[in-house]
């Protein structure tokens, strides 16, 4: 955020933190222990503007600078990493429809996700594709007004309860290199053909539904296609990956900020060998480490953020930010896990969610073995000799 933020960025970073504090962080653990779906909170974000943060107005958006948007991101999974999930996917698609939609496809589809009448989100990955998505085997085949869609999807979030996704697919399977015969849609539910398959039960990042999508000569309108034009598919997903790795870096500092937070809070309180363990140098040093990663994650992902606001080249910037804020997120979360001793291996209190809850943004979101395969690339391009 610029050093002076508008009233307006104050109050909407003011109503998510009080939101966070006073309806989210209460009910959290249990809800997620009990593998509940947030319904009403989910509710309670759509009312906040919180499914058209990167909406513009014109199309009933909420449309806010890339910094206020990775703090609303920051203070979510400060709350709950699921609760997070839930509109995290759904504006990659909204980025993508925004960037490269045509405007008969931004009139039909944006003001909708932007209210959260329509639940999006992503279908990219595939059981043989994930980071290298140019290995999908899913097709969608021309046939007059309408495009035929066979093939699988998996990891896909906000499957069961969405209605509205992007799907990658290949339009001309022998295409070489592959990307250029890849295409983007806008899918809704409805027609028969599409199945949602089983959730994914997985070890954190639980209650937000993670499932397999199944195509079966699924029909998708033509008008359907992102942008009017076939081959460009790769070019729009890859760009909504951009935006959705600022992203992925603010919920793995919200996670880790949580994580100090109880940490810190408990130190001041445990007491051993007559005096609390926040005044043994060794809980000190932890302390102290925590602390500067966090910090480190914010300046990291507000510099992409601010590269991402004027218009800038950021894929380096955002990897390294995803990369480190992310790693950040399971170092922080597992020394809170030993700061806390036992207690922090209990579900009585959050860190073992946090702890169950870290590896996801590690994995997601291009996995941190990929990030650092992206930066490597970008560097050499900038001091090639």
């Amino acid at each position: 955020m610029s050093p002076h933020p508008t009233e307006e960025q104050r109050l909407i970073l003011r109503t998510v933190r009080e939101f966070v504090d006073r309806e989210v962080i209460p009910v959290a653990s249990a809800m997620e222990h009990r593998g509940e779906y947030p319904h009403a909170l989910a509710d309670q974000m759509a009312h906040m503007g919180l499914f058209g943060l990167n909406i513009p107005e014109q199309y009933r958006g909420t449309e806010v600078d890339y910094v206020t948007f990775s703090r609303i991101f920051t203070e979510l999974s400060r709350g709950w990493l699921g609760l997070a999930g839930v509109i995290g996917t759904h504006l990659v698609l909204a980025d993508v429809l925004v960037r490269f939609g045509t405007e008969d496809q931004k009139r039909r589809f944006l003001p909708g996700l932007a209210t959260g009448e329509r639940r999006g989100g992503i279908c990219l990955s595939e059981p043989n594709a994930g980071t290298d998505l140019q290995n999908i085997s899913t097709i969608a085949t021309r046939e007059g007004g309408a495009y035929r869609v066979n093939g699988s999807k998996m990891w896909i979030t906000n499957a069961r309860y969405g209605n509205t996704f992007l799907l990658l697919a290949k339009t001309d399977p022998s295409a070489k290199p592959a990307h250029r015969g890849m295409s983007a849609f806008v899918i809704e539910k409805g027609a028969p053909g599409l199945v949602v398959s089983r959730d994914i039960d997985k070890l954190g990042y639980k209650t937000v539904e993670t499932c397999e999508l199944h195509f079966e000569n699924f029909p998708v309108p033509a008008e359907n296609l992102i942008g009017g034009e076939e081959g460009h598919g790769f070019t729009h997903a890859m760009n909504g990956l951009e935006a959705e790795r600022i992203n992925v870096a603010a919920r793995g500092l919200g996670v880790a900020q949580a994580a100090f937070e109880e940490a810190i809070r408990y130190a001041q309180q445990r007491v051993t060998f007559g005096k609390p363990i926040a005044q043994h140098q060794l809980i000190q040093a932890k302390l102290a480490d925590m602390a500067t990663k966090i910090e480190a994650s914010r300046l990291l992902i507000e510099s992409a953020a601010e590269k991402k606001n004027r218009g800038e080249r950021c894929d380096m910037e955002a990897g390294m930010a995803k990369l480190f804020a992310t790693e950040t997120a399971a170092d922080v979360s597992f020394e809170a896990m030993r700061i806390l001793g036992g207690n922090g291996y209990s579900k009585d209190f959050p860190v073992e969610r946090y702890y169950r809850d870290a590896p996801l943004v590690v994995i997601g979101g291009g996995t941190n073995e990929l990030q650092r395969l992206i930066i490597a690339r970008r560097l050499l391009e900038k001091y090639k000799i």
